[in-house]
């Protein structure tokens, strides 16, 4: 079934990306849906980066992550880490249809992050 989202929901979805993670120096938040379609955003000041590409790639590349854990007899892989030199993803499933999306810099901690991002989900997953 697909969610449908009222405008006061997606408002309180950016403000939580924005308190929880952009506020604890996430550089983008995004919820997408499993189509790469952004459904809520936030982002520091300054952050250049083409969020709806990222968006599409990044539900791509968790659509093929999940059926190579089939492949390997897992349900699914329910997050995803990418460690770049100066930029790192981490992909979190929010529900069947939305994932969250975020991108930070080595300055931040994965533990801390992992931290702040479950806590958003549950944040996030309240809203509908």
């Amino acid at each position: 079934m697909i969610q449908s989202f009222d405008q006061e929901q997606l408002e309180k979805a950016e403000a939580i990306l924005e308190e929880d993670l952009i506020a604890s120096g996430v550089n983008i938040a995004l919820v997408v849906d499993m189509a790469g379609h952004i459904v809520a955003n936030s982002h520091s000041e300054g952050c250049s980066h083409d969020v709806y590409s990222l968006a599409a790639l990044a539900a791509g590349n968790f659509g093929a992550v999940n059926a190579m854990a089939k492949i390997v007899g897992e349900e699914e892989f329910s997050l995803l880490f990418h460690k770049g030199q100066d930029e790192n993803l981490h992909f979190s499933k929010i529900n069947d249809e939305l994932l969250l999306i975020t991108t930070f810099g080595n300055d931040v901690s994965l533990g801390f992050l992992r931290l702040k991002i479950a806590e958003a989900i549950e944040r996030i997953r309240g809203l509908w």
